[in-house]
């Protein structure tokens, strides 16, 4: 049978393996590229230090004279191992040791925490009831440790508005100090618009208020993700629990708006100091004139967070706006489940796109004092806008194109998001400590594999009824990878199955180079379906991967 293995060379295998996973082995936490020096002489001089610290070649960052220790600086990107042996063979040199960090542990107090799987992923399960896989979230807990968010950042969430009488927001309110200490009925900032003290509406663009009152929820939504107030016993937790979000409101209780009033609401929102712009919306062809106001947002500093969109499309063949414009600060996202696949609906691209985040089932703040689960690429741009908000607050001299560059940089490889976005899930913490995430043991790319070769007839029939199946004697678990993956999204699909009948994922839509969701054992059927309407390529399972 094809995709089989035998039980010797399996043994053999598994002893690469296990020395392959050993690497990813995680290590203490320190500073990156920070040492702790201390030198043999029992009173050296501060000045002497310098001069000996200068000679190991190394950044002098603090100085501890009374105890005859420096702390160097270091390129990030050398091997702590080796820069650790090196220094320690100067003759001056007593000890050499990591920067080591130590935390507190801080973790908020609200109580529905445990409904946010995006933040902290213990393998709970989902509003679906959909079991997750631990550590498929963006790294909160530990950014916490860090920075909690600061009142100084200002983000606008550009969309249906904000409940600013939300007991979870309205702490977390930007004012308009110039309409909140004037007088009511007055435009005493002299922008054209009255009263705009929580925000704007640009709904009836020729004529817009100072009220961007959240009538549909979406915006509303995306404001809890992003920074519902922290660590106050009620309610839940935003990515920042310290923030001010600006609420701007063009988009109407039947969640549409018009590009005139997209325009004003992102140069409103530029004009009043928003440093992160985050966009749930999507839909029009290219405009030149919405397109320039991103630019001048661009050139203000900011950072634009825009969601890929929810059609199930390559955005790099296909584009849509305005995730897709061409400005230097402008950030995609893609959504990600709970178990690390990418939602069915979700866009994609290997360069358009260029990170995921969780939005599939995400818990957040509603109209009214209430709370819903929501879905779609909508609720995973909130998770970036609200780590930007973490990273402005860390290092507020960066620019919004100096965010969007960290922020893919520092992203965990996510089988999942492999081939689909340009890097992967975004981590709060290696966003906010400049380091890369650890391969993840996880991730079948980081497995074994066999060959294997299965194949739908190219193009499928109508009324496909097709079984495939792939054994690994011995495995504990495996995942077989489609090479090319081409079905009619939703009508068309593949559903895979482990030994015990048990249905493990299911699969439609465009996956080329992609991994199959990771099933539990050695044995794995693959059913293919397909209605009597479209018929596409089908798809090509080239390898199995295992451990």
């Amino acid at each position: 049978m094809k995709g089989l293995i035998g039980r010797a060379s399996k043994a053999a295998i598994f002893g690469l393996l296990i020395t392959g996973l050993n690497a990813f082995a995680a290590t203490p936490e320190s500073v990156p590229g920070e040492f702790i020096v201390k030198f043999k002489d029992e009173a050296v001089a501060v000045s002497s230090m310098k001069e000996l610290s200068q000679d190991l070649g190394s950044y002098i960052k603090d100085v501890i004279p009374g105890q005859n220790i420096v702390v160097i600086k270091r390129p990030v990107f050398e091997i702590q191992s080796n820069v650790m042996k090196s220094l320690a063979m100067n003759p001056n040199v007593d000890i050499v040791e990591p920067n080591f960090i130590y935390r507190i542990n801080k973790t908020p107090n609200d109580p529905m925490l445990g409904q946010l799987w995006g933040m902290i992923n213990t393998g709970q399960a989902d509003s679906q009831k959909r079991e997750g896989i631990a550590g498929i979230d963006i790294g909160a807990e530990q950014a916490w440790d860090i920075t909690t968010g600061s009142k100084d950042v200002v983000v606008a969430v550009i969309d249906t508005g904000i409940n600013y009488n939300h007991p979870d927001l309205k702490s977390n309110l930007w004012t308009n100090d110039a309409e909140l200490n004037g007088k009511a009925g007055v435009d005493d900032d002299g922008n054209g618009i009255i009263d705009d003290i929580y925000g704007a509406n640009f709904v009836t663009a020729a004529k817009p208020t100072g009220n961007p009152l959240d009538d549909h929820g979406h915006g509303s939504h995306c404001s809890g993700t992003i920074g519902a107030s922290g660590d106050d016993g009620k309610g839940l937790v935003g990515v920042a629990w310290n923030v001010r979000i600006m609420g701007v409101k063009f988009l109407s209780a039947s969640g549409s708006g018009s590009l005139d009033g997209a325009l004003k609401a992102i140069d409103y929102a530029t004009s009043k100091g928003a440093k992160i712009l985050s966009n749930s919306w999507g839909g029009g062809g290219y405009s030149e004139t919405l397109k320039q106001a991103i630019e001048r947002s661009n050139a203000a500093g900011t950072l634009f967070v825009a969601a890929a969109g929810n059609e199930s499309n390559n955005n790099d063949s296909n584009p849509t706006y305005p995730a897709t414009y061409d400005v230097p600060n402008v950030l995609s996202v893609a959504a990600i489940d709970n178990r690390g696949q990418i939602a069915s609906f979700s866009n994609y691209g290997k360069t358009k796109v260029h990170v995921g985040a969780p939005g599939v089932n995400i818990v957040s703040s509603i109209t009214g004092a209430g709370y819903d689960s929501w879905s779609g690429t909508s609720m995973a741009t909130p998770h970036v806008s609200g780590m930007a908000v973490l990273l402005a607050t860390a290092e507020p001299n960066l620019t919004g194109i100096e965010m969007k560059e960290r922020i893919i940089a520092t992203s965990k490889p996510l089988a999942g998001l492999r081939g689909k976005s340009k890097g992967g899930l975004a981590n709060a913490y290696t966003m906010l400590t400049n380091t890369l995430p650890q391969p993840d043991p996880n991730d079948p790319v980081n497995w074994q594999t066999v060959d294997v070769a299965h194949s739908t007839p190219h193009p499928y029939t109508n009324k496909s009824n097709l079984v495939y199946e792939v054994s690994v004697p011995g495995a504990k678990q495996i995942s077989v990878y489609f090479s090319k993956f081409d079905t009619e999204r939703d009508y068309d699909k593949v559903e895979l199955y482990d030994a015990n009948g048990k249905l493990v994922g299911t699969m439609s839509g465009k996956n080329d180079e992609t991994f199959s969701p990771v099933i539990d054992g050695e044995y794995v059927k693959i059913v293919f379906t397909s209605d009597d309407s479209v018929n596409r390529y089908g798809f090509d399972i080239t390898k199995a991967a295992w451990r």
